[in-house]
């Protein structure tokens, strides 16, 4: 029998905690028997302490059994259980058309996302851009869409981690985020319990990314690796960039749109196209569903052309109550905006940077995001046809095409995105789409 208190005292004296101590005191958290000042002061002395990697790994386990943990087994799906977590960005739809591509090509991917959170878009918000379409099913609805259409995004259940739901608030509420073993177990806590067979992380890098330098960028990711291998979940991360907007647009239906272009050919943007493929290629290479990356790319760029990867998406937006010819007609059904015209640059010249966190909170100042949680999302307004780093604004190439509800919130939008882009005769250095890969064998 432990005390709580006497486990916060363990760590706050710098000592190592037994994972049967961590896992008393994450029970506790989960059932209600352990307080929020308990749970703050644990946090805190993580916060400065910090854990070790057997440590980290307990915690996860720990959360990741706070509550429900799906077992796949009696669905019988007939190929691997595979899924990607993205720390976060802006255009960042990778998830949209990701899911569908692994699909096509034999793997499932139950896939539980989230909401925006702060400058960064929530895939979930993205779908609810879509009519019908429900982010709350039950787990047999769940399962069965996953079985049909190879892939089904929702959001996360109450009975999902529990435990880093109570964490989470209260880290929130007591500068205690930005820890990576606590960061690292809430990340992972929450996929591992979706019975995942193994796990792509695309950690993002630049200006647009969660973390704030590419060594705390790397840092969480050969965290990530290490904890979730530790767990028993075949993982692999990715830095991949964020010093611009990934896609070409930035809002919710906005960027759906651009995931149905993209999964019919209609449109690709180059970057968006090579950070999608890094990421399924090491998704169908760790699930042995390709030899190595060469093969993933060719059984990959095969679903995408022949249709497959499109008729997947459609398979599972119908499936989970969207329309069934959303694909087909998706600009029937997502909303518009009122206002659609670009904004130009004050000067002519080079895009050298740009303040990609600041482009992300100007899509939640026209209410693409939310500032409060009960704020209601305007699915229509962001941003499309996004200038990229090192081309030329002009009076002939926009900053990018704003799609606003009225005249005011366009000037204010335009006024965020002018100081958000550097452009003049400033030097262009060019970062690449994908920095690395962070094996378990790298670790070792």
């Amino acid at each position: 029998m432990y005390l709580p208190q006497e486990i916060i005292r363990k760590k706050r004296d710098g000592q190592v905690l037994s994972a049967e101590e961590i896992n008393f005191f994450i029970q506790g958290v989960a059932n209600d028997t352990v307080s929020e000042g308990q749970i703050a002061a644990f946090a805190m002395t993580i916060f400065f302490n910090e854990m070790t990697m057997p440590e980290r790994i307990a915690l996860t386990c720990a959360m990741r059994d706070s509550g429900m943990v799906i077992d796949w087994g009696h669905m019988n799906f007939g190929g691997p259980i595979v899924d990607k977590h993205s720390t976060g960005g802006v255009g960042d739809v990778t998830s949209l058309m990701l899911g569908p591509m692994i699909a096509a090509c034999g793997g499932f991917v139950p896939m539980i996302s989230g909401r925006g959170l702060g400058h960064t878009g929530g895939t979930l918000d993205k779908l609810e851009s879509i009519p019908g379409y429900d982010i709350t099913p039950t787990n047999d609805v769940f399962g069965q869409v996953t079985k049909d259409a190879g892939v089904a995004i929702i959001g996360q259940t109450g009975d999902l981690a529990p435990a880093d739901k109570r964490v989470y608030a209260t880290r929130d509420i007591t500068a205690t985020v930005d820890n990576i073993s606590l960061i690292t177990a809430s990340i992972l806590s929450k996929k591992l319990a979706a019975g995942l067979e193994s796990l792509v992380m695309d950690v993002k890098v630049g200006s647009g990314a969660f973390m704030p330098t590419y060594e705390a960028s790397e840092e969480l990711a050969n965290s990530i690796v290490a904890v979730a291998n530790g767990a028993g979940t075949k993982t692999t991360a990715i830095l991949t960039d964020m010093n611009q907007v990934l896609a070409s647009s930035a809002g919710n239906a906005v960027e759906v749109r651009e995931a149905v272009q993209f999964l019919t050919g209609e449109y690709r943007n180059p970057r968006l196209y090579e950070v999608t493929m890094a990421l399924c290629s090491e998704m169908l290479v760790l699930a042995k569903l390709a030899g190595d990356t060469e093969q993933a790319d060719t059984m990959l760029n095969e679903v995408l052309n022949n249709g497959k990867a499109a008729q997947c998406f459609g398979t599972m937006v119908s499936g989970l109550g969207g329309p069934v010819d959303f694909v087909e007609n998706y600009d029937k059904y997502l909303d518009k905006a009122d206002i659609i015209k670009p904004v130009y640059a004050d000067i002519e010249g080079t895009v050298s940077a740009m303040d990609t966190r600041a482009i992300g909170m100007a899509v939640v100042g026209m209410g693409g995001g939310r500032r409060v949680a009960t704020d209601k999302i305007d699915y229509a307004v962001g941003f499309d046809q996004f200038i990229r780093l090192g081309e030329t604004a002009s009076l002939e190439k926009p900053l990018a095409v704003i799609h606003a509800r009225n005249e005011a919130q366009w000037h204010e939008a335009a006024s965020a995105l002018k100081a958000a882009v550097t452009v003049g005769e400033q030097p262009y250095t060019e970062t690449p789409c994908v920095y690395r890969h962070i094996r378990a064998e790298d670790l070792a």
